[in-house]
């Protein structure tokens, strides 16, 4: 599998819904803890922004439900490639947006094999947004996912240890890195760019680190949902970049991609 992600396969455009954030306006300033809370709302904005492609064999319409999830999984196989680790995130994907969750690997059997070791068979890197848990997301249990949080996925070097850790310890063949739908990390850091204000320190630094990404050729929503995920382009870049993984992507033993959750849909588009 080639460490980029698959190609897209069509063009998104980025539209406001009725109730979603406005643009942000130069006319009043306004405090840096006001300026935050506004950041940091949360309020979905529908569309996507740049172009990318949904998950493997994932591409066709899917219907709402309301059938009750099934209360187990059956018996699998766990993936052991980066292919098969991206078709079960795809596959799991499906079944949390559909509302037809298996909710595996969590019985006692799992809890109890737990208690001697792991081997997740993804490793996912996405924000600490509440409403983003990759476990839930991806429809996986104990010792499936490998997760690593930061705000606005800023690559520290906690974060990048960690990350790590996974790939050169554990073997995990696939690292996903995750944006999504009206992050409020990068709405601050693009707040403060547009307007000069200075966060508080520790944030301020999460707003440095997402600045490099944040796209000025479009304005307003537009803006935001464009550099959520040129910022997963610019992790991935990172991440790829650094000599004991790039040794491993080389080898074939791992495959890095971006990804972005849409909120609205539940749907995790691949970005290209």
């Amino acid at each position: 599998m080639n460490s980029d992600a698959a190609p897209h396969r069509g063009e998104d455009a980025e539209a406001t819904a009725a109730g979603a954030d406005a643009p942000i306006s130069h006319a009043r300033p306004r405090g840096r803890r006001s300026l935050l809370r506004a950041a940091l709302a949360g309020t979905a904005v529908v569309g996507g922004g740049l172009a990318i492609g949904a998950f493997p064999a994932d591409a066709e319409p899917v219907s709402r439900s309301s059938h009750t999830p099934t209360p187990s999984a059956p018996a699998r196989t766990r993936p052991s490639t980066a292919d098969e680790a991206l078709k079960e995130l795809s596959q799991g994907n499906r079944r949390w947006r559909t509302l037809h969750q298996r909710h595996p690997d969590e019985g006692a059997a799992t809890r109890k094999a737990a208690t001697t070791g792991q081997q997740p068979f993804a490793l996912i890197l996405g924000c600490i947004d509440s409403r983003v848990p990759p476990e839930l997301v991806f429809d996986q249990g104990i010792g499936d996912l490998m997760t690593v949080r930061s705000a606005g996925e800023v690559l520290d070097q906690s974060v990048l240890g960690s990350v790590k850790y996974g790939v050169l310890e554990l073997d995990i063949p696939l690292v996903v890195v995750l944006g999504h739908q009206s992050c409020g990390a990068v709405k601050a850091a693009v707040a403060v760019d547009e307007s000069g204000e200075e966060l508080p320190s520790g944030i301020q630094y999460i707003a440095d680190e997402i600045a490099p990404a944040i796209d000025h050729s479009v304005t307003g929503d537009a803006r935001v949902a464009a550099t959520i995920d040129a910022n997963v382009r610019l992790v991935r870049s990172k991440l790829v970049a650094d000599s004991d993984l790039a040794a491993k992507l080389k080898a074939g033993e791992v495959a890095i991609v971006g990804a972005r959750y849409d909120l609205t849909t539940q749907r995790v588009h691949l970005l290209k």
